[in-house]
């Protein structure tokens, strides 16, 4: 058993499972499972030991990954043997836990271009033990289909379109296609850049941490090194849904939200037996912050929906908490300012209306935006004073436009029209 030293961890980096991280409601451990697909076996111990080793409380990432909430020091070595003997820790190392994003359709949706489980598997053998780099980068891989990862935040996005793969890069403004490979010489182009970056942070070059922040000449010479083609960027396509069905050949998959993510050892334990006695016995996590039970049988799909429903599961894409996201907030997160999820849902709760017309409302407990590190048509960002600085069509990163209660934010901005939000809250500014 390898875990660091409780008396060396530290807030803001990326946690694992060796390396939990200390929040407010005590130590928080993410678990990294490859591709974010689990078993239904694995995801029963799983909802175990977050019952008997912490608060019971687990989180869906907007990387599809899973956290334990709650756990203590005196539990946490317990913890950690039972995640370390059914295969769920991560590999020791200071760089990535996982390096790799993937849609929780990628094998089974037939509206990709291409194989992005395999590509997946390829990077990460190619270039998931390159040293020095950053423990929060990671490659979103995406096939093209049915559930863009545009937004995920990712450093490097990679999209079939074909017989090739565009590359993207993260920046301020958006993504910077910079070029694309053939499928095959995918992997060697992504390691290339992967090193290449590395390289450049060891040798003093730049101290950018993420991709999104290096200088573009630095970029430039990066694509250049994986020998790119230049070609047109992808087309655009929906943003992904975050509940529903999808047919795909073998089964329906059926995508179940959770409101910001979050959810209790027992739904759990549902979503594991509903996995066995309705599909295959396979959960995905989905960047959308759900899961994804795929192999469902179509005469299966309408109780499956109602037992999810009842269970507290979102399970239709026009419900109004859709359309929000909010972090942990105050007092689960030591650093929130702000009971984030509960504001989002009194937002949910009185402004349906204009989140079912398409508005997108980021409530974020503190500056740091974990959340959602995209733009949103309106972005609130919990302050120390209790009050929310508001970013319309910004992120937590961006000036706001003014500070207001979330009483004043109810009554004075949200009656609007989504396209009003941005000049709504300019006016309100002056």
């Amino acid at each position: 058993m390898n875990a660091q030293p409780i008396s060396e961890r530290r807030r803001g980096w990326c946690p694992g499972v060796r390396r939990p991280m200390a929040t407010g409601d005590g130590l928080l451990v993410r678990l990294h499972p490859l591709s974010a697909r689990i078993s239904a076996g694995q995801a029963r111990v799983i909802a175990e030991v977050a019952r008997q080793h912490g608060n019971g409380h687990l989180d869906i990432t907007a990387r599809g990954n899973l956290q334990i909430r709650g756990v203590s020091e005196e539990t946490y070595p317990a913890l950690l043997e039972i995640l370390e003997r059914e295969g769920l820790a991560e590999p020791e190392g200071d760089g990535p836990n996982r390096l790799t994003a993937v849609s929780p359709l990628a094998g089974l949706d037939p509206l990709d271009h291409g194989d992005a489980l395999a590509l997946t598997w390829a990077i990460e053998d190619q270039a998931a033990h390159l040293d020095g780099l950053p423990a929060k980068f990671f490659i979103a891989v995406d096939g093209g289909g049915s559930m863009p990862l545009d937004a995920i935040g990712a450093d490097l996005h990679l999209v079939a379109t074909g017989a090739a793969v565009a590359f993207g890069r993260s920046t301020p403004d958006g993504l910077d296609w910079i070029g694309t490979a053939g499928l095959t010489g995918a992997p060697e182009a992504a390691r290339s850049i992967l090193a290449g970056f590395a390289e450049m942070r060891r040798s003093g070059r730049t101290d950018a941490r993420r991709l999104r922040d290096l200088e573009p000449g630095l970029a430039d010479e990066l694509a250049a090194s994986a020998t790119l083609t230049r070609a047109a960027p992808p087309r655009k396509r929906p943003a992904a849904p975050h509940a529903g069905l999808f047919q795909t050949g073998r089964g329906a998959a059926v995508l179940l939200a959770l409101p910001f993510g979050r959810c209790n050892a027992a739904q759990l334990v549902q979503a594991a037996a509903w996995s066995e006695r309705f599909g295959g016995g396979e959960i995905r996590l989905s960047f959308t912050r759900g899961l994804l039970l795929p192999g469902v049988a179509d005469e299966h799909v309408a109780p499956l929906l109602a037992e999810a429903a009842r269970a507290g599961f979102i399970t239709t894409a026009d419900d109004p908490r859709l359309s929000l996201t909010a972090c942990p907030g105050r007092p689960a997160c030591a650093s929130g300012l702000t009971p984030a999820p509960s504001d989002a849902l009194r937002i949910a709760e009185t402004s349906g209306d204009l989140l079912a017309r398409g508005a997108s409302i980021h409530v974020s407990g503190c500056p740091k935006g974990c959340a959602y590190p995209g733009k949103a048509d309106l972005t609130l960002v919990g302050r120390v004073d209790g009050r929310y600085d508001v970013v319309p069509q910004g992120s937590t990163r961006d000036i706001p436009s003014l500070t207001l209660s979330l009483d004043d934010i109810m009554k004075n901005l949200l009656p609007t029209k989504p396209a009003d939000l941005r000049r709504t809250a300019l006016e309100r500014s002056r």
